[in-house]
């Protein structure tokens, strides 16, 4: 929920102002401070990241890398749970670890804001994500914008809860990770974050918890003035244990591929641990963040990433979940779990769960090669004999090969998988890798050529769509369109069709991509995660526009030219 992630501030133009600022906000700290990553030591000498003086028994960072208790490397890859406003969704982190995932950020509460979720609780939660073999991020929410919105409370509020929770986090440094404060700053004078943040750390040190600590941005997260940057080093040396990593928050500022790789590159060189600890993919009204360069750098880095948020948002556009319902995948879900560096593709579960071990360093076998069956214009279904290999296969990566290049384009922890979103009339080749619990990966497989049907690029469907407006202000509104494949088969490559009104104009969209002319009239191409509609599934498209005083919904779609239901 937007309430639940706050990243915003209230005033559409202070965060107007905010995103403007990010074009140079990124850039002028290390301009004008191109020391800040590496700061100076108080012995005069640069200072570089530290081994743990005591190190942690469980998860602990070295190095600037997140290592679990044997040594192995761990990599987030989940998602955010809104537990504290959802107490009774009881089974997402059970449907969250189907999906792939290995880790989950739970949302709680000190009580100053919202609820105290109480030790009884907290200790339950633990005990589901250890039940579902999931790394546990535990994070308190009330702190989300202090300085900017008043009913925020503070990090040393939220210190003292997790002190208090110290008997029920007692011997969990393996499975849980402590967030101090979920965005403990606003955009109002953003570099007093810095000094609760070392108190807040020294604190929990000082009380003898011995987890990682997780300590998010200012800027409501985003850090767009830069200081969490400039000052990292700083708090990370505050940490006697060295067992502390950063979290920064990537929604409309990051909205550019520099932006992106320029702020992760920073921490990554000066060996600072660092994550994306929430991230989002549909654009909103104030820009449109550039998900695939997040999710791409965070797997060429080996950073961890966990995307905003399963479900039961206020602006249900960021559910990657549709009423906590896993069948029911948004495309904001749709690209998360299953898209290229997803984590359906990228996750690998924690060795604590008896997924590997350190000295694992044997690959797979390659897996047979793949044979081809089910042929459509759009869509392919590949099997394959298993590989082997001394511990246990735990994936597949099917890849599509081209001159010079390959593309990842399924995962699955079996030995057969479907592509789609492929174009009729075309060939392609496809082969598999394995891979196991430590990340060893098999030597590619054989490949196979699959030519898709000829089809008449323009099949019928039997369709539905559901248009609704999330939200309006003055001179623009947010849309959404749930577009449903009623028919028998499935639908893809598709094109939606429908006019406005009152000549709105789109301005952003995701899911697809727009193209408008004439009086309002609308056509809409899917994205890739999109392209095909299963038969009885559905996709959703999202997108901000522009609107004067009336803002009348289209009544008439058409999907490959044929008719729609409205409700």
């Amino acid at each position: 929920m937007r309430r639940a992630r706050r990243d915003t501030p209230k005033n559409p133009l202070t965060r107007l102002s905010a995103t403007l600022a990010a074009l140079i906000g990124l850039v002028v700290v290390g301009a004008l401070c191109p020391g800040a990553a590496v700061a100076k030591s108080p012995g005069g000498q640069s200072s570089t990241a530290r081994p743990s003086t005591a190190q942690a028994a469980g998860l602990h960072v070295s190095a600037g890398r997140l290592l679990e208790g044997n040594g192995n490397d761990f990599v987030m890859r989940g998602v955010n749970h809104a537990h504290t406003w959802y107490p009774g969704e009881t089974r997402s982190l059970a449907d969250i670890k189907a999906l792939g995932a290995n880790s989950v950020r739970v949302v709680l509460s000190d009580g100053y804001r919202w609820s105290e979720n109480s030790p009884e609780d907290v200790a339950a939660v633990i005990g589901r994500c250890k039940a579902n073999r999931l790394v546990c991020v535990l994070e308190v929410h009330d702190t989300t914008g202090y300085g900017e919105d008043a009913a925020a409370g503070t990090l040393d509020h939220a210190a003292d809860y997790w002190i208090g929770l110290k008997d029920v986090l007692a011997g969990q440094e393996d499975y849980v990770v402590v967030n101090i404060g979920n965005e403990p700053w606003g955009n109002t004078d953003p570099a007093g974050w810095t000094g609760p943040t070392v108190a807040a750390v020294e604190k929990l040190r000082g009380a003898g918890l011995q987890h990682t600590i997780m300590v998010d941005a200012p800027n409501w997260g985003q850090d767009w003035q830069g200081v969490m940057r400039a000052n990292a080093r700083s708090v990370y040396d505050a940490d006697p244990t060295g067992n502390l990593i950063f979290s920064i928050h990537m929604y409309s500022v990051f909205d550019t591929a520099q932006k992106v790789t320029d702020y992760l590159n920073t921490f990554v060189d000066a060996k600072l641990p660092i994550l994306i600890g929430e991230f989002g993919g549909p654009a909103d009204q104030y820009g449109d963040p550039d998900e695939d360069t997040v999710m791409a750098t965070a797997e060429q880095l080996r950073l961890g990433y966990l995307a905003w948020s399963w479900s039961g948002n206020t602006d249900p556009v960021l559910d990657l979940a549709t009423d906590f319902d896993p069948s029911r995948f948004s495309s904001w879900g749709e690209r998360v779990f299953r898209g290229v560096n997803g984590i359906a593709q990228t996750s690998r579960e924690a060795t604590v769960y008896g997924g590997g071990a350190p000295d694992d360093t044997e690959a797979p076998t390659a897996p047979g090669t793949p044979s081809a069956s089910a042929v459509t214009e759009t869509s392919v279904t590949l099997r394959w004999a298993a590989a082997t290999d001394d511990t246990a296969v735990t994936g597949y990566d099917v890849v599509r090969i081209g001159e010079d290049t390959e593309t990842g384009v399924a995962a699955s922890t079996a030995t057969t998988a479907t592509v789609t979103g492929l174009t009729a009339g075309t060939t392609y080749t496809f082969a598999v890798y394995a891979r196991d619990a430590a990340g060893n990966r098999s030597a590619r497989s054989a490949a196979v050529e699959v030519t898709t049907g000829e089809g008449d690029g323009t099949p019928g469907a039997a369709c539905s769509v559901e248009y609704r407006i999330v939200g309006e202000w003055p001179g623009g509104f947010q849309g959404e369109m749930a577009v449903r494949n009623t028919g028998s088969a499935a639908v893809g490559p598709w094109t939606l069709a429908f006019a406005f009104a009152d000549g709105q104009t789109i301005t952003n969209m995701w899911g697809g991509s727009a193209t408008q002319s004439g009086a309002g009239a609308v056509s809409v191409a899917p994205a890739s995660y999109t392209a095909t509609i299963p038969a009885g599934g559905t996709v959703t498209l999202g997108f901000t526009a522009g609107k004067g005083d009336t803002n009348t919904a289209p009544t008439a779609f058409t999907l490959n030219g044929a008719s729609c239901a409205t409700p």
